[in-house]
């Protein structure tokens, strides 16, 4: 028998060697998991049906490998993954977990670990672009601070620029056709981070040299343990033409970075998030970037890839569901309908001006509008549950 929630190549699932290779580490204790050998994380995510594998740097090749050395685990990597039917969609760089970048890695106050950090980032690139990987994603960990007396702020915003505008001119000059894909994230491991939400590095892209270059990897845990609505800054990101990359997992607000299993703790909020993205039609990569519970061994992990992009299905499904229900539709049209005759949007001009200007509101009827979002939600909790 078929499972209608399998994943299949076009869903676009992808994972990290991060996220399936975790062994379950934390502040208060040590690994519970053996080692996983990165050829044998793709073989895993063969296993349970995914289509790609993402990574840092250093997930695959040592930080302090020679040059024959990360030739060999590169070479072998690539051959894993072509023997598996495994893609390598995006690339990254570990500039957070090295000592060397205890103070920031671009922003850094120390103009060697700067030049390091971005020797290091070249470096990533050439391994992603040898992987056939077209996504580069900049996540700064280390870009922060626990007290602001250490540099100015718009010191650190102008250097993180001159990092960003160089790695473009680096793909450029090797014709990587990377796109950049900037993630936020508003603390941890730092007090703060500079760049703290998605809407914060929209502010950003275009004052640097290559805007069109660069976009924005939104992740749900990011936004979400600031209490922030994740969906929003993704749809201004897909609005702004901005939306590269997307990381999927699951996070209750307040709360440190937990990266659960994507749908884990926020069903709603996933549900709104997947209609959103299958609605608009965004055709990039649905990156997970979770962790299985410390609780498991890698049959558990397994369950818990299987999870994200079954969870992932589902709500799609029901994103389906939401859009096809006559009741839902029915009150969608009612509460976009106009509650009094209004002049037609239209952009600026002297002659609209002028009807608009010279209308007149009633007030008493704007507010007497029904707007019945009670019963909308409900709807909408009753589909998520199973019983419309």
């Amino acid at each position: 028998m078929s499972d209608k929630y399998a994943p299949l190549p076009e869903h676009k699932f992808s994972f990290g060697l991060w996220t399936v290779s975790n062994r379950g580490r934390d502040p208060f204790g040590s690994e519970v998991r053996p080692p996983l050998a990165p050829v044998d994380a793709v073989k895993m995510l063969a296993q349970v049906g995914a289509w790609g594998v993402n990574l840092h740097d250093n997930d695959l090749v040592p930080i302090d490998a020679t040059p024959a050395e990360r030739d060999r685990i590169v070479k072998e990597f690539k051959q894993a993954c072509d023997s598996h039917g495994i893609v390598v969609p995006m690339a990254t760089v570990t500039l957070f977990f090295d000592p060397a970048f205890r103070d920031g890695a671009f922003t850094a106050n120390d103009p060697a670990v700067r030049a390091y950090a971005l020797q290091k980032t070249l470096r990533a690139m050439d391994i992603g672009a040898e992987l056939g990987a077209k996504i580069f994603v900049l996540w700064g960990g280390r870009e922060g601070t626990e007290t602001d007396a250490c540099r100015r702020a718009d010191d650190a915003v102008k250097r993180l620029r001159h990092a960003i505008d160089y790695v473009c001119e680096y793909s450029i000059a090797k014709g990587y056709g990377y796109t950049f894909a900037m993630e936020a994230k508003p603390n941890e491991p730092r007090g703060d981070i500079y760049m703290a939400t998605t809407g914060n590095y929209l502010g950003l892209i275009p004052t640097l040299a290559h805007p069109e270059m660069v976009g924005v990897n939104p992740e749900v845990a990011h936004e979400q343990m600031a209490g922030l609505n994740f969906t929003h800054a993704v749809a201004q990101a897909w609005e702004a033409g901005k939306l590269f990359h997307i990381d999927l997992n699951d996070q209750v607000p307040g709360r440190y970075d937990q990266d659960f299993r994507f749908g884990a703790a926020n069903p709603k909020s996933a549900f709104f998030l997947v209609k959103f993205l299958e609605d608009v039609g965004y055709a990039g990569p649905r990156h997970f970037d979770a962790h299985a519970y410390r609780t498991e061994n890698y049959d558990g992990v397994k369950d818990f890839a299987r999870g994200c992009m079954r969870t992932y299905l589902i709500l799609k499904e029901k994103a389906a569901r939401w859009n096809a229900d006559a009741e839902i539709q029915a009150i969608v049209k009612e509460i976009h309908e106009p509650s009094m005759p209004t002049p037609a949007e239209a952009t600026y001009s002297p002659a609209h001006l002028a009807t608009l200007l010279g209308h007149t509101f009633d007030r008493g009827t704007l507010a007497a509008k029904n707007l019945p979002y009670e019963r909308l939600d409900q709807l909408t909790v009753e589909v998520l549950l199973g019983t419309r």
